[in-house]
């Protein structure tokens, strides 16, 4: 029995997330459909994040264990012929059996992208927040430090999350830009439900001076969703990498 590890890239749009769900469309579906009509066989495909509905990957990556003597690389280029044009996979290789993409990662890394033109994109509808307001991004770059460490990101998850453990350590943040896109980057050990969408919404917030850059450190101690900001819409989110 081999251990395959993929690189996957996916366009979140017309899936409801990466995770199987009954009568709709999910990444993890069309995968593991593809590798059944490949080996004849039913196999189950682990990411290392769940992204949700409308979520995108550049740097997703998922295990599979197949008892067929398929060369390595060559998964890759099967997959790639039996998936939807939106899903990729970019590379294929073989790993120790005990290999889980999830359970096994140490760090993930996700971009947010704001869009802030006055005009709607057309072309990158689908890969931004279009958001066309100023923002102080001095402000919004001294929040960021506040989210910096071990925190309990409660006032940071989403509904219906029935997380045990809402303790994560985010080791970097930072907001860069390019033309009109403001690009914010977090890098944690692990994430809550829509927790990089409701950090960013809190952002923008800060940005448009509805609330001050210190109150991160409040909003995490209340540990109360009302008490931080909009959730992000997701189109804007990227899974980018996945450490190990």
């Amino acid at each position: 029995m081999s251990t395959i590890k993929l690189t996957i890239e996916y366009d979140g749009t017309a899936y409801a997330g990466w995770q199987r769900q009954p009568d709709r469309p999910t990444v993890q579906a069309a995968l593991e459909t593809a590798l059944t009509r490949i080996t004849q066989q039913r196999i189950s495909v682990f990411a290392a994040g769940r992204t949700d509905a409308g979520v995108h990957a550049r740097g997703q990556v998922a295990s599979f264990q197949s008892d067929k003597p398929i060369p390595v690389k060559k998964w890759a280029f099967a997959l790639n012929s039996s998936l939807p044009p939106d899903i990729s996979v970019l590379s294929s290789e073989q790993v120790p059996e005990s290999f889980h993409a999830r359970y096994h990662a140490k760090e993930k890394v996700y971009e947010y992208r704001i869009y802030r033109h006055a005009s709607r994109p057309a072309m990158d509808r689908n890969r931004v927040w279009h958001l066309p307001y100023d923002l102080d991004v001095q402000a919004i770059r001294q929040a960021m430090s506040g989210f910096v460490g071990l925190h309990d990101f409660t006032s940071f998850q989403g509904p219906r999350a029935n997380t045990s453990d809402p303790v994560c350590v985010i080791s970097q943040i930072s907001l860069s830009s390019d033309f009109m896109t403001l690009i914010i980057r977090i890098q944690a050990n692990r994430f809550l439900k829509q927790m990089v969408r409701v950090i960013v919404g809190t952002l923008t917030e800060v940005g448009r001076h509805k609330r001050s850059p210190d109150s991160i450190r409040d909003i995490l101690q209340v540990k109360d969703r009302r008490a931080a900001g909009e959730t992000a819409p997701p189109q804007g989110l990227s899974l980018v990498q996945v450490l190990y």
